[in-house]
């Protein structure tokens, strides 16, 4: 297999290699090898894995959207307000802050 190579990060895993700008190179590599993996000391390695996501990041993906609870504060409508906040509690209860 071939790694595609810029900037020190591999850009495509093919079998064979093609023509590309002076600016790229090609590498022999494994057969695990993707896209992504890192050029360092001369060896293509797998980057290190990024760190898991805490809470906070997992509760804001799944949040409502504020504008659903400021619609119903204009409105004056108290069962859609009541709404976004079990809503959000849900959330809350799905990704709990860590003791």
């Amino acid at each position: 297999m071939k790694a595609l190579v810029f900037n020190n990060i591999v850009q495509e895993v093919t079998e064979t290699e093609f023509e590309v700008h002076e600016s790229f190179v090609w590498m022999d590599c494994s057969d695990d090898c993707i896209a992504g993996w890192l050029l360092e000391n001369g060896a293509l390695t797998a980057p290190p894995p990024l760190p898991e996501k805490d809470y906070t990041f997992k509760r804001r993906q799944e949040y409502p959207p504020i504008v659903d609870y400021i619609d119903g504060v204009v409105k004056d409508d108290q069962t859609q307000i009541d709404k976004y906040i079990a809503d959000c509690e849900a959330v809350k209860a799905q990704f709990p802050k860590p003791e």
